[in-house]
């Protein structure tokens, strides 16, 4: 059936303005992300240690090109980019020396903190180098104090962003799951301290999504994004323990930033 020349005027008319409106809302939706003022904080899984590719400028912190802040800053060009996250942070070193850059401006806000306040680093080389009794004594320990002080070490940290930067969302990330239970794993650790280390990751991220939602804040989990990539799955997201380089032990890989880091931040940002 043909249109009157009238009727067909008018949806051209129609037609018109939605292609405008709809041209002009993603206009706004590019606009806006490039308006964004971020800022990425945290411990070794923000800097990005195991990805490689690291900003000789950064030094010890090792932050690299590869680090799930900065592919995230490359696809969205936001209108400021600071990138303060260091290796081996603890929730004192970020309030002490990462959060110069956030003010009043500051959008968004995206950090990973905490392990190390519990003892990532002793306790794998514990479990690596001693007994499997010594191993699940040291793994309790982490847990307890897990329940006891980092929380209001978190707390501290949380509180510091928000006096500086009210306005910002802020996302905090958690941490993953290191083992593949029933794996491709021949040697090294037993079943029982990867099972025990599993958990001792879900018990430190319970901790920090719970004081982060208390804080307004949102928290992107990442056992979902690494499963089926952990250390004995055959495809692994994460380094295992490497003699040659132990700082990159444990940590993800390039594909661990890009496949499990970046798209849980993607999610929440």
């Amino acid at each position: 059936m043909k249109l009157s020349r009238a009727a067909a005027f008018s949806s051209s008319l129609l037609l018109g303005a939605v292609l405008a409106l709809t041209g002009a809302g993603q206009a706004q939706a590019d606009s806006t992300a490039q308006s964004l003022d971020y800022v990425a904080l945290g411990d070794s899984y923000s800097s990005g240690v195991g990805a490689g590719s690291y900003d000789s400028a950064s030094g010890n912190c090792k932050r690299s090109t590869r680090a799930f802040p900065k592919l995230w800053a490359n696809a969205n060009s936001p209108s400021s980019f600071a990138f303060t996250a260091c290796s081996g942070a603890r929730t004192g070193d970020v309030t002490a020396s990462q959060l110069g850059p956030l003010n009043s401006s500051t959008d968004l806000v995206s950090i990973t903190v905490g392990g190390n306040d519990a003892g990532f680093a002793d306790v794998m080389t514990t479990c690596v180098l001693q007994s499997e009794s010594t191993c699940l004594n040291r793994i309790a320990q982490a847990k307890a104090y897990v329940d006891s002080t980092l929380p209001g070490r978190l707390d501290q940290v949380y509180s510091a962003i928000s006096a500086k930067a009210p306005a910002a969302r802020v996302v905090v990330l958690g941490y993953p799951r290191f083992y593949k239970l029933g794996g491709s794993c021949i040697a090294g650790l037993s079943e029982n301290e990867r099972a025990a280390i599993n958990g001792a990751a879900d018990h430190l991220n319970t901790a920090i999504a719970k004081r982060a939602a208390d804080h307004g804040y949102g928290f992107a989990s990442v056992v979902g994004t690494f499963t089926g990539h952990e250390i004995c799955s055959g495809s692994a997201w994460l380094h295992s323990v490497n003699w040659l380089n132990i700082g990159e032990s444990y940590h993800p890989t390039a594909a661990g930033q890009s496949g499990g880091y970046l798209p849980a931040f993607n999610s929440n940002a």
